[in-house]
């Protein structure tokens, strides 16, 4: 009988043990965050934003009242949307990251009673959707685009994560049990299938690396080979016209251009790099460098945004990047992350994680708001005052999206090798590395991303040879393009950076985007890097016809904005000459203090009569993207003319 294993060997041409994956990210569980920047925003998650999602999936919303609903089996109807387990989940991800973050009896005891409900709701042979099973179970797996698997994989997530932080088994089971059964039915010699909202090929990604059981590898490698041979093998089941709109034009291997829906884009390459850091299939990596490209060098916004339709949730054609009208879901930053966080691990390659930094620092984190109970679904460049954060939505993917993310943040900072640590963000934490010469203890200190200045600690258990690899952003050099020259900069101020080994210059080789230092480590020994952070100007390409004739305004991983509330209620009417000199002041925005920039730059007003426009030199402040909205609606711009012949003014 032909065999899943077996056909996936053939497919991998044998290479199914080898591996791409160079490096390993420590854990967040295993990382203190203790960062000035971070971790306010990391405690505000696991009060406000978890006690948000938890209100609005028990009380606001019918979302746990449906998995009750299939317990009781009483021929009850499902309230909402088809996809609304999935949100559940989500939160349930999220709640497990703060458990360790946050230790809280009262949020594990939330935890239990959730997931004894989704236990209750599962069917004898594993199934468990909520919308199916009370609808009618004679429809399930009758049309891909219903996200029977998407919620699925989202529930695999939460229980990784739930077993990782607690050791509890019980919510891992029901994976086991959904993903035994979902194998039993799907692969080769049995169904054809195609995930209609990619997520399960990561997370079986994921439930492969905590049970070590190859089947659940093979099927996220064989679900991702299934897409772009629909029509060959002649699925009917679904109302799709446009297949790009979830990538299934072509197979995986042999896809060049980033299409469709940005979230279910994301999903699928970070689980295609997932299978590829794990089987070694360069097929999966070539294709995904060269996707990569065309999303980075001309599909994604100053702000690692992506998806800039409305339409499609996603890409339309090369250099389409409106702002006003910009969509930028905050699941697809949140994306971006996860895919970048996997290219860097398989290569080693700094400039995923300068990516990755862009679209964590701006993009994903506009989705939060300060207060951490408001949100932002997708997240515009520019507002005439339309733009409001809200407590929820219809479709509520984001909220608990952004929760995850910041509440499991500390995956992202450290990396490791056999005989190398990387620092790959500059978060103020604490952790311990296992290296092969042994233990290695790490402690950073930094207030960035306000200020460059890191200072970094290393205590092995006893010395030991090895390389210690910090990552030099793109933004610290005084001229810097974005991979693909995208957008371009340049200083309105010294950008260098200097290193020192316990007060003293250091030789040090710089590898792809690292500085690197080789040597042999003592209990004690200190790096101290400084990033000297200046304020950038940024144009874009000229094919970005939106941004002809303006500039964004950039001081280290940060992008600015103008916002009406600093500004006389106005953001449209002001102009920032390429020659304007900013000034560092600290500004409050609702209850947080950020480093604002001040400038004197011609402000055009209208005059008395109605008709006539007068400019004058007005003192103006620009904030970090990530901190509007927050004062309720008002105008803003990200992109800003540099000429008065550039400016659109309305009134």
């Amino acid at each position: 009988m032909y065999s899943l294993a077996a056909g996936i060997m053939a497919a991998l041409g044998g290479q199914s043990q080898s591996t791409l994956q160079k490096l390993e990210f420590v854990s967040f569980s295993k990382v203190n965050i203790t960062d000035q920047f971070w971790k306010p925003k990391i405690d505000k998650v696991a009060t406000k934003t978890l006690s948000a999602c938890i209100y609005q999936t028990e009380v606001a919303t019918p979302r746990i009242k449906n998995f009750e609903r299939v317990a009781r089996a009483k021929g009850e109807q499902h309230e909402g949307i088809f996809y609304d387990d999935s949100d559940v989940f989500k939160a349930l991800e999220a709640m497990a990251y703060s458990l360790k973050t946050h230790p809280s009896a009262e949020m594990e005891k939330k935890c239990d009673e959730w997931i004894d409900k989704i236990a209750a709701a599962q069917q004898t042979d594993g199934y468990l959707n909520t919308w199916y099973t009370l609808k009618g179970l004679q429809d399930r797996y009758t049309d891909m685009s219903m996200h029977e698997d998407y919620n699925a994989g989202h529930m695999i997530e939460a229980g990784v994560a739930y077993f990782n932080a607690t050791g509890k088994r019980k919510l891992l089971d029901v994976c086991i049990k959904w993903a035994d059964h979902f194998d039993a039915l799907f692969g080769p010699g049995k169904k054809h299938w195609v995930t209609g909202h990619q997520e399960l090929e990561l997370a079986l990604v994921k439930l492969y690396k905590t049970t070590k059981n190859e089947k659940y590898l093979n099927m996220a490698d064989w679900l991702l080979s299934e897409r772009g041979k629909r029509l060959a093998k002649g699925y009917t089941w679904t109302d799709w016209k446009d297949t790009a709109y979830a990538q299934d034009v072509l197979p995986v291997k042999e896809q060049k251009e980033i299409t469709g829906h940005a979230v279910r884009a994301m999903y699928m390459y970070t689980g295609a790099a997932d299978v590829a850091a794990q089987t070694g299939d360069e097929g999966y990596v070539k294709a995904m460098r060269t996707v990569w490209e065309d999303v980075v060098y001309r599909n994604m916004y100053i702000t690692g945004g992506i998806g800039s339709a409305g339409s499609n949730e996603g890409f339309s054609v090369d250099y389409d990047l409106p702002n006003e009208h910009a969509y930028c879901e905050t699941c697809a930053s949140v994306g971006m992350v996860f895919w970048n966080q996997r290219m860097n691990a398989m290569s080693g390659n700094a400039e995923y994680m300068d990516v990755l930094e862009r679209s964590l620092y701006n993009g994903a984190l506009d989705g939060l708001s300060l207060s951490g109970d408001r949100f932002f679904y997708g997240n515009p460049l520019a507002s005439r005052g339309q733009h409001q954060r809200r407590e929820w939505f219809g479709t509520a993917c984001c909220p608990a999206n952004i929760a995850r993310l910041i509440a499991s943040l500390g995956d992202y900072i450290y990396a490791k090798s056999t005989d190398a640590i990387f620092i790959n963000l500059y978060v103020g934490s604490n952790t311990s590395i296992p290296l092969t010469n042994g233990e290695v203890g790490i402690k950073m200190e930094t207030n960035y991303p306000w200020e460059g200045a890191v200072s970094l600690q290393v205590d092995p258990v006893k010395p030991a040879v090895f390389a210690v690899k910090m990552r030099i952003p793109q933004w610290a050099y005084s001229k810097f393009n974005s991979p693909g020259n995208l957008y371009k900069g340049s200083s309105m101020g010294l950008h260098a950076y200097t290193v020192l080994l316990n007060g003293k210059e250091v030789i040090y080789q710089e590898e792809n985007g690292y500085i690197v230092i080789n040597r042999k480590w003592n209990k004690g020994d200190k790096i101290e890097l400084n990033l000297s952070i200046g304020v950038s100007m940024m144009k874009a390409r000229p094919e970005l016809k939106q941004d002809y004739g303006r500039i964004a305004i950039q001081r280290g991983p940060l992008v600015y904005c103008v916002e009406g509330a600093d500004n006389n209620g106005k953001a449209w009417n002001i102009i920032v000459p390429e020659n304007t000199r900013f000034t560092v002041i600290d500004h409050k925005v609702q209850d947080e203090i950020v480093k604002a920039l001040s400038a004197e730059v011609p402000v055009v007003t209208v005059g008395s009569d109605g008709l006539s426009l007068k400019t004058e030199m007005k003192k103006i402040i620009a904030i970090p993207y990530y901190t509007w909205a927050n004062r309720g609606k008002n105008e803003m711009q990200v992109w800003l003319p540099v000429k008065i012949a550039d400016i659109k003014i309305n009134y």
